[in-house]
């Protein structure tokens, strides 16, 4: 039975959510609109979407290799509004507590009789600052995080006596995910390998067959087409390598090596800048660095103390809750041993895959410049649920457990609003982002 929050803790949730909230907005009407990750590139292929409405090479512009979805959308949508910039980040910052809202409900329904755990997972995401990031810039990541975490929310929440149809739906949320970024074939993946694995423990060949193929079938029709286009018209479905991304071919390191993916450095707190020669050689320290702080330099200062000593604060604070992720996937793995048609099933498969994948695609492109862990905000509901579980664990072993715990978030939620609110404190005067062209590489 759903127990109701208190009033303390509904007030407390409030205040916290009014905070993340503005600090949105703040940036919605301050941060430059052609900065951020590929920026500038993006508004142009919107803009080339709003003038005839066809579909570009995927060669004549840095994001038109990009599937089409999002830049159609928000050019629709950027159209009807008088052409407003300001309508972009609004759109954003939506998708953005789209992914918040999905994780409060998640959480709800798996705890129902803690709902200071949902609050707690609804937070997490709030002052996530890759959530933050995104939620501002001109970019597609914030879209495929919502499609994706509603595929994940419809496999680990079926109607139930209804498998066609759920197959139905989640095809279709994957499939809108794949349009807009093909990453987002991992979530169609995901649920061929749930159906498949449900099959085979209750025996219900049939069944699993028809949810798969329902599943891909859909997915395929909604995503696949732009794809099948690409190597019907070009002569292949995902174009790499393109001449006009050949400037970022010579970003360091420009290789990579086993090193890179178990190697953490003390740089990732002590100067979280990713053209620090020893975070250009460590994969996870980097992402890590660009998850919870803005080891790009997007929004912050280059080459100011007060900056790097906030990195260093936030980053120390942020492995509680990174901690707390980590200990709950381990804890939903032993759950979906006992029972693999439960909830942790599509969440652990997906998590799995996207690690996997993201790991290959900074082998094969080996440039600081693609460690982002913004690109992994499509795990936000599998980070929301797992942290927030072991967290409110934690919270539960006694009251100095809870208020530590509670201090730890506070200020971690501080130094995110200090450190992810544009022109706050720290005021950019110059170009977003980091210089490259003379990095030293040694690590």
């Amino acid at each position: 039975m759903a127990r109701r929050p208190s009033t303390q803790l509904i007030l407390v949730a409030a205040g916290f959510a009014t905070v993340a909230i503005a600090m949105r907005l703040s940036n919605a009407f301050t941060y430059p609109p052609d900065w951020g990750f590929d920026s500038s590139f993006n508004l142009r292929y919107i803009l080339r979407m709003s003038e005839d409405w066809a579909l570009p090479s995927p060669e004549v512009g840095w994001s038109t290799s990009d599937p089409p979805l999002y830049f159609t959308l928000i050019a629709a949508i950027w159209t009807l509004f008088g052409r407003s910039l300001i309508v972009i980040p609004l759109i954003n910052t939506a998708f953005g507590l789209g992914c918040v809202a999905l994780a409060a409900a998640a959480v709800h329904r798996l705890d129902p009789e803690r709902p200071q755990r949902a609050l707690l997972a609804a937070g997490l995401l709030l002052f996530l600052p890759a959530n933050v990031y995104m939620s501002v810039m001109v970019n597609e990541e914030i879209l495929v995080s919502l499609l994706v975490s509603t595929t994940l929310y419809w496999l680990a929440f079926p109607k139930p006596g209804r498998p066609v149809e759920n197959a139905a739906r989640v095809g279709l949320a994957a499939g809108l995910a794949t349009l807009t970024k093909l990453s987002g074939v991992l979530a169609a993946t995901t649920a061929a390998a749930c159906y498949a694995l449900a099959g085979i423990r209750q025996r219900a060949w049939p069944r699993a067959s028809r949810q798969v193929a329902v599943a891909l079938l859909v997915a395929g029709l909604v995503g696949g087409w732009y794809f099948a286009r690409n190597r019907l018209v070009y002569g292949y479905f995902q174009p790499s390598k393109l001449p006009i991304h050949e400037s970022m071919f010579e970003m360091p390191p420009g290789q990579r090596s086993v090193r890179d993916y178990v190697y953490v450095p003390l740089a990732t707190w002590s100067d979280p800048t990713l053209t620090n020669p020893d975070l250009l050689h460590s994969v996870w320290g980097s992402t890590y660095a660009t998850a919870w702080f803005d080891g790009h330099r997007f929004l912050l200062p280059r080459d100011d103390p007060a900056v790097t000593s906030l990195g260093t604060v936030t980053l120390l604070l942020a492995l509680l809750p990174t901690g707390a992720f980590a200990i709950g996937l381990l804890r939903g793995a032993r759950r979906m041993l006992r029972d693999p048609d439960g909830p942790d099933a599509p969440l652990l498969i997906y998590t799995a895959l996207t690690l996997t994948g993201y790991a290959y695609f900074t082998w094969v492109n080996p440039y600081f410049a693609v460690v982002k862990g913004t690109t992994l905000l499509s795990l936000s509901l599998p980070f929301s649920v797992y942290a927030s579980e072991t967290l409110a664990a934690w919270m539960r072993g006694g009251r100095a457990a809870a208020t530590g715990i509670s201090i730890v978030l506070a200020a971690l939620a501080t130094c995110v609003v200090l450190g992810s609110t544009f022109n706050l404190v720290f005021h950019k005067t110059e170009v977003s982002g980091l210089p490259w062209t003379a990095v030293d590489q040694a690590p």
